[in-house]
């Protein structure tokens, strides 16, 4: 499945003008192609390296995206400051740490090595309002129990109204049927010594489109936005959450722009019937020719924060959710191939389907029975990392 990110939403577009006016079913391959370069560009009032993503447009059915390369990229100021960029991996970095301040005109340039040139508007940074809380509660959502994670900020002088979001979350995973040894078949089955590197472990994810809100028609710019849900038969929760929460303070023209590729997402019926009659334009716009250019350079100030949670924080002495996969215990009946449950004793056979059941459950004692659990209940390594996220806080 293809994520709605901004570089496949453009695509999306780009491609739906290729084909304007089929009105049958059509298979996702592109027959024509524009060439557009695409600009992901989101510039802060964090001192940091700040970061510019170049693309060139591809085929709807391509996989990946093609980085433009040997670009020259910098941010000009109306204070006559020059902030270049240096191109590191599939993106471009600042070279210096620096910051958007109030009161100050940015435009981002670019120079491809093709002699095609680009810039933006000046844009300059919008009303700094910081998040005042994240907080985790205890929700409902169409009939379903979970946990309710919402972001609270206000802006007394009324001024920041347009806001988008966006979260990193991380979760402990701990294998429910992890034991110190392992079986492992080499021509016939070997107990071995199982890692304690395969017992705990941290999975990750990132929001998908573009989340936003708009305070014009509230008495106060005032924020309580329910940035994510989560079921409480979820098992991301099941030990210990944490969510990285970023708020960022838009123009109205970033958020109508952000908006309008969130509508052309959710429509599922562009390829057959766009919605434009033409690209897409942002901010951003060829100086020296009719080259065309999409994306946006969007000049916004920033909030973030992080929160943690147990789940006996919220759910004390209640049962947490299932695993991620089935763990229940099984053995091998007489019969290949069958699978029963493990309520007598039974043996492994030389005949085990290996493909499909990998991890031993057991003491090892082959005066025991021999259980058997898929992968991930004896080896969070499978749907997870093992590696310690370096913010993390147990």
């Amino acid at each position: 499945m293809k994520n709605y990110s901004l570089y496949k939403i453009i695509i999306l577009l780009v491609t739906a003008i290729a084909i304007n006016g089929c009105t049958e079913a059509y298979p996702l391959v592109t027959n024509r192609f524009e060439d557009v370069l695409i600009v992901e560009a989101n510039f802060t009032n964090e001192l940091k390296k700040q970061e510019v993503k170049l693309t060139k447009s591809a085929r709807f059915e391509d996989d990946d995206y093609l980085p433009e390369s040997g670009a020259e990229v910098f941010i000009s100021d109306d204070a006559g400051n020059k902030y270049n960029f240096s191109e590191d991996s599939d993106r471009y970095v600042s070279d210096i740490e620096f910051q958007a301040v109030p009161n100050v005109k940015y435009q981002l340039h670019i120079n491809t090595k093709d002699g095609r040139s680009f810039a933006s508007s000046p844009e300059m940074l919008t009303t700094i309002t910081p998040m005042q809380s994240v907080v985790a509660a205890i929700e409902q959502k169409d009939d379903i129990n979970g946990v309710g994670i919402r972001v609270n900020s206000f802006d007394p002088t009324a001024t920041s109204t347009y806001y988008r979001f966006e979260y990193e979350e991380t979760y402990k995973v701990v294998a429910p049927k992890w034991l110190p040894i392992k079986l492992v078949w080499n021509g016939g089955p070997t107990f071995e010594s199982n890692s304690a590197d395969t017992k705990t472990c941290y999975g990750s994810n990132k929001s998908v489109g573009f989340m936003l809100l708009n305070t014009n028609k509230l008495k106060e710019d005032r924020v309580d936005y329910r940035i994510r849900f989560i079921s409480d038969q979820d098992y991301i929760i099941t030990h210990r959450y944490s969510i990285l929460v970023r708020q960022y303070v838009e123009s109205l023209a970033a958020y109508s722009y952000y908006n309008t590729l969130n509508k052309t997402a959710v429509s599922g019926g562009t390829i057959t019937s766009p919605l434009q009659p033409g690209l897409l334009l942002g901010n951003l716009k060829s100086t020296n020719g009719n080259a065309k250019i999409s994306g946006y350079f969007d000049v916004c100030s920033v909030s973030t924060e992080r929160i943690y949670f147990n789940w006996e924080d919220l759910f004390p002495g209640k049962f947490p959710p299932p695993y991620a996969v089935d763990c229940t215990q099984f053995c091998y009946a007489e019969e290949p191939n069958n699978p029963v449950p493990c309520t007598h004793c039974c043996s492994y056979m030389e005949d085990l389907p290996l493909g499909k059941i990998t991890y031993f459950s057991g003491d090892g004692n082959s005066n025991l029975k021999t259980f058997w659990v898929d992968a991930p209940c004896g080896d969070c390594t499978k749907i997870a990392s093992n590696i310690k996220p370096p913010f993390w806080v147990d």
